[in-house]
């Protein structure tokens, strides 16, 4: 048997499970004030935001993605750029382009970025959000 058909279930389980978490952040995101000064509260709320923005996205790319371009061609050692290039080929997202963008956010967030950035990096997130929340459909 197919070791992928094994795997797939697993894989979209945890999709699955980080996209719940992720709705539930984004719903809470969507009511904050980006023109007020934010609380420690709501940098919480929104680092919490950035962090399930930022596993979803790697599940999705870096496992769903990666498997249903192997499942097409076993053979494919592609890079990520290749990898979404591929995906957006095989009819699996809409833009690689936006994708590109997702994962670089994620390596912002990741790392350290001054408190100026804040506001610029987590509406960029949430501008971004609804292409995460329509992977649903894929699985």
């Amino acid at each position: 048997m197919d070791s992928s058909k094994l795997l797939e279930p697993k894989i979209r389980e945890d999709v699955i499970g980080a996209l719940g978490h992720f709705k539930y952040s984004y719903n809470k995101v969507r009511q904050i004030d980006f023109s007020a000064e934010w609380d420690e509260q709501t940098l919480e709320t929104l680092e919490s935001f950035a962090s399930r923005f930022a596993r979803l996205s790697d599940l999705f790319i870096a496992r769903f993605l990666r498997l249903k371009i192997l499942q097409s061609d076993p053979g494919f050692r592609g890079s990520l750029i290749d990898s979404l290039n591929m995906s957006e080929k095989l009819g699996l997202l809409e833009s690689a382009e936006d994708w590109r963008r997702i994962r670089e956010l994620r390596n912002i967030a990741a790392h350290e970025y001054s408190a100026d950035d804040y506001r610029h990096l987590y509406s960029e997130l949430l501008r971004l959000s609804p292409r995460l929340l329509n992977i649903e459909k894929q699985l």
